[in-house]
């Protein structure tokens, strides 16, 4: 029974890879072709040389530092307040922060267009910078299911109440204990949280479209509109990257704490 079950585990695994690999291949092989009757890296070379590439790339990679960055900001001292003081309140904040599954990205645009746009009660969220602004908290926005339980599972590793008692004890503030003392030891859950969010960023083409700014999305979108072999080169560099994501988290959860999960 046990090598019927193997088999069937190996057999399932085989036509998993050939379902995703197959398809991969060819269009690995189809960017190839640029040139008439042989293989080379053309497509790839025009769309590195191209500045537009550079251009939306650069701006993408910023704002997913800044939609990193106010993720942390916000998650971590939330995650950290309702498993210390407050955790009758996880359900409710579980439940919001599953909320961008189910709303659409387009929804939430939209609702900023009306709120925020030209006529909006805050003149400077009608400029370029408080576009960029508004993407970059649309962003959050969509990460925050991936970054709230990336860094909920990493308190869930540490004891908590243990290591705030002992820094309140030598006579740290919340921020200190946030910063200096929760943040270090959740730091892998984070790095985890933070590269799902990175991806999401490049990839993301609602907000991006319809907030009219410079984005990475949008520019692969475009390109494969008008281009053939190059977007297909552009798929296979953006498939790159975001494998490049997902191989950092699990390099990364092999440093992860080990311990149980201890009661708080």
């Amino acid at each position: 029974m046990k090598k019927r079950g193997a088999w069937w585990a190996w057999l399932t695994f085989f036509v998993g890879a050939v379902y995703f690999i197959v398809p991969l291949i060819a269009t690995f092989e189809f960017s190839m072709r640029m040139k008439r009757g042989e293989y080379s890296f053309e497509a790839y070379r025009v769309v590195f040389a191209s500045s537009q590439f550079q251009q939306t790339f650069t701006y993408s990679v910023i704002v997913a530092i800044f939609t990193i960055l106010l993720g942390v900001f916000i998650v971590v001292p939330t995650a950290y307040w309702v498993r210390l003081r407050m955790p009758h309140l996880r359900p409710i904040v579980e439940f919001i922060t599953l909320l961008p599954l189910v709303i659409p990205a387009i929804v939430i645009v939209f609702g900023y267009i009306r709120m925020y746009g030209t006529n909006s009660w805050l003149p400077f969220l009608g400029t370029i910078t408080g576009t960029n602004v508004l993407l970059v908290i649309g962003y959050s926005v969509l990460a925050l299911p991936y970054m709230y339980r990336a860094v909920d599972t990493g308190l869930r590793t540490i004891d908590v109440k243990t290591l705030t008692e002992a820094a309140q004890i030598m006579g740290a503030g919340w921020p200190t204990i946030i910063g200096r003392v929760i943040l270090p030891n959740v730091l892998i859950a984070v790095l985890s949280g933070a590269f799902l969010t990175f991806a999401i960023v490049l990839g993301e083409f609602t907000m991006a479209s319809l907030l009219n700014r410079p984005a990475f999305g949008p520019y692969m979108q475009n390109l494969g509109a008008n281009r053939a072999y190059e977007p297909a080169a552009l798929a296979i560099i953006a498939f790159l990257l975001t494998w490049g994501c997902m191989t950092a988290i699990q390099f990364l959860a092999r440093y992860a704490p080990k311990s149980a999960n201890r009661p708080n």
